[in-house]
Parts: C-alpha cells; sequence; structure tokens
C-alpha cells in the first residue's frame, strides 16, 4: 500500500466525524492554500510526461480529473502538480444553486465505490468564468462541464446551456456537456435524439464540444445518441457517469445501497469499460472517447485504453488510492 493509502487516507476519512463531503472541502481546502515551492516538489514526484493529441488538443498525458471533484475551480493549480495531464471543472451552471440537501455524499469502503447525489452545487457560471480571469492557464488543458439548473424548465435547456457557454468557453479546451447525472429532475432526457441534435446544434462551433453519457443507458439507445453526436460535429464522448444500478456492491456496504443517487467507483470498472468498447466499435473509432469509471489501478486504466479510450479519468479511484494511481494509470498508456 502507498503512504497515502496507509497514512493520509485514514486521516481524510476521520475528517467532519466521518462525513465524506466534510472531508472533500477539507482537502480541496488545503490544496488550494498549497504554495509554488509544494506543487513544484509534488509535480516532481508525480508528474509523467506521455504527450498526446486528442480532438485538437495536446495534453501533457492522457490521465484527467473528472468533473465534480473540484466543482468551482477553487484548487486548480494543485491538480497539475498531482499528475494530472488535465482538469475537468464543474459541473457549473448558469445560475449558482446549493445542491440537494445534505447528507448527499457517502462512501462504501469495502466496495471502493462513493454514492452522491449532489445536485450540481454549485457558484455558477460567472462566478467560474471571474475565477478562470482571474488565474490564467493553468499549464495543462482545462475541460469544462454544463449542466442544467435546476430551476430552469427542461424546454428551455438549451438557453441555459447557451447562457454557461457563452460566459465560458473562452476558458476552455473542451467543453462537456453532462446531460446523463442522475441527480438533478429529467436531465436525462436531454441524451434523447431530438433534445441532443437541438443542444449540439446550438453549442458546437467555437471549442471541442463533448457529450457525458449514463451508463444505464441500452446500446440501442446509445448508438442512437453517437449518430447525433456524429452529426451535429460533437469533439467526442465521455463515458460515463456515474449509475443508478447497485450492482456489485460488497455485502458490508449494503445498507447503503437504498440511498438515492449515482454510485461511482469499482462497481463500475466493467460497465464503464463495456460502454467505452461499444462507442469505439460503433463509430470506427470516429469519436474520441475519454473513458471514466471505477479506474482504481493501472490496470483498469489499461483496460479502458485498450477498449479504444483516448484519455481517461479519475475521480472515486483518486479519492481511495491518492496521487499515485494518477502516475500509475498515466504510465499504463506509454
Amino acid at each position: 500500500m502507498t503512504f497515502f493509502e496507509t497514512a493520509v487516507r485514514p486521516v481524510l476519512f476521520r475528517v467532519g466525524g466521518g462525513d465524506a463531503e466534510q472531508a472533500h472541502e477539507f482537502t480541496l481546502k488545503r490544496l488550494a492554500g498549497l504554495s509554488p515551492t509544494v506543487r513544484a516538489v509534488l509535480r516532481r514526484r508525480y508528474a509523467v510526461s506521455a504527450p498526446t493529441e486528442v480532438f485538437g488538443v495536446r495534453f501533457p498525458n492522457a490521465v484527467g480529473l473528472a468533473a465534480g471533484m473540484d466543482k468551482n475551480g477553487v484548487a486548480l493549480p494543485s491538480w497539475p502538480a498531482l499528475g494530472f495531464g488535465f482538469v475537468e471543472v464543474g459541473t457549473v451552471t448558469a445560475k449558482p444553486q446549493p445542491g440537494n440537501d445534505r447528507p448527499r455524499l457517502f462512501r462504501l469502503r469495502d466496495s471502493e465505490a462513493v454514492i452522491n447525489r449532489m445536485g450540481f452545487n454549485n457558484e455558477g457560471a460567472a462566478a467560474l468564468a471571474a475565477r478562470l480571469s482571474a488565474l490564467g492557464p493553468i499549464g495543462v488543458p482545462l475541460g469544462i462541464s454544463l449542466g442544467k439548473s435546476k430551476v430552469t424548465p427542461l424546454e428551455e435547456a438549451v438557453q441555459d446551456y447557451l447562457d454557461s457557454y457563452e460566459l465560458l468557453h473562452a476558458y476552455a479546451d473542451y467543453i462537456a456537456v453532462n446531460v446523463s447525472s442522475p441527480n438533478t429532475p429529467g436531465l436525462r432526457t436531454l441524451q434523447d435524439k431530438s433534445a441532443l441534435a437541438s443542444l449540439l446544434g446550438a453549442l458546437v462551433g467555437k471549442v471541442p464540444v463533448l457529450v457525458k453519457i449514463a451508463p444505464d443507458l441500452s446500446e440501442p439507445a446509445v448508438a442512437e445518441l453517437l449518430e447525433v453526436c456524429l452529426a451535429y460535429g460533437a469533439a467526442g464522448v465521455i463515458a460515463t457517469n456515474t449509475t443508478l444500478s447497485r450492482e456489485g456492491l460488497a455485502a458490508a456496504d449494503q445498507p447503503r445501497a437504498g440511498e438515492a443517487g449515482g454510485l461511482s467507483g469499482r462497481p463500475l470498472t466493467e460497465r464503464a469499460r463495456k460502454i467505452v468498447h461499444f462507442v469505439h466499435q460503433e463509430t470506427g473509432g470516429k469519436l474520441p472517447i475519454i473513458g471514466v469509471g471505477g479506474i482504481t489501478g493501472p490496470d483498469d486504466a489499461a483496460r479502458m485504453f485498450d477498449a479504444g479510450a483516448a484519455l481517461v479519468q479519475l475521480y472515486t479511484g483518486f479519492i481511495y488510492r491518492g496521487p499515485g494511481l494518477v502516475r500509475a494509470a498515466a504510465l499504463a498508456r506509454t
């Protein structure tokens, strides 16, 4: 086991009496406060140079931080120091919103999993734009994940996304369109053919736009979604978001199975890989894929790359394994 797993993780998991969201906020605050000197030391330890170019963007390595970890971009300079070759902030919405009631984030330790029902809690697109303007480039590509404001009716969703896009696209190397979170009522209906066509028709053009899809879609539904992505010029697909399934949970975590929200981590590993493989096969490799879901070791990353992913992202695996996983996953691509 790594130093993170034996010494750091036990401390973080005790923060707030074991409250996962308090530990998350504690960690972000500490990362945001790292000095340039400390960041330089960390970069020497964890950074991997294995450049790759995907959808016209050059990445220093193929392992990124998934959306949801740093929704408001408060710790952006520190993520590259931990080895990440790109960072995706958000999901951000046009209107600031508090998200769902707490508690809304739960660790399932024996399963190396997390259930969240955060509900797109964020400070809003204007606040993120101001932060990014003041910060400047972070040294690695920046993706920005956009979602629908909860108060916005579905019939006004396109304008809601467009409002965020207009504020933020100038700071993004790519835009991720999140239409697959299970925690905003009705959001997943935007994966339907006509709704997605309208959304991509409004957003595609200025920077690469990727669509993040749910792991719970059937193969015919994914195939239809891919047809729209190809027809309307999407730059790629992010596969996948969290799942509503509770398959694969360890016995000790079954009492948590009834918690509402999306499940991420080890139980999603195989399903996410299969979706990535299907997308790659269905499109003949024409749509670049960012593979995400259940990557908790370098072998998981290698299998995701073998399935057709051009890039991968970490979230839950990073919570359980720390920055050593970032380096190991990046080396799995070399």
